[in-house]
């Protein structure tokens, strides 16, 4: 009997950016992730890095800076 493969398709699509998207199925093994994990944690690290997938999908970069009274810039 053949083993099954646990998989997860992460996508998503742009309600601004017309043609923005993207799909992509990954095995358990891949993403590195143990299959046998309760279902809460399992939860938080497939958000954890869907959240890393997105931001290399969509490639986007930022940063806050917070100004200060009475510093040189």
């Amino acid at each position: 009997m053949s083993e099954l493969v646990k998989t997860v398709t992460f996508s998503f699509i742009s309600s601004t950016f017309e043609g923005t998207e993207a799909r992509e199925t990954f095995t358990f093994e891949e993403l590195e992730i143990d299959e046998y994990l309760e279902e809460k944690e399992l939860g938080v690290e497939l958000d954890r890095i869907y959240q890393a997938w997105i931001w290399d999908k969509i490639n986007v970069s930022g940063s806050i800076v917070i100004d200060e009274p009475d510093t040189f810039q």
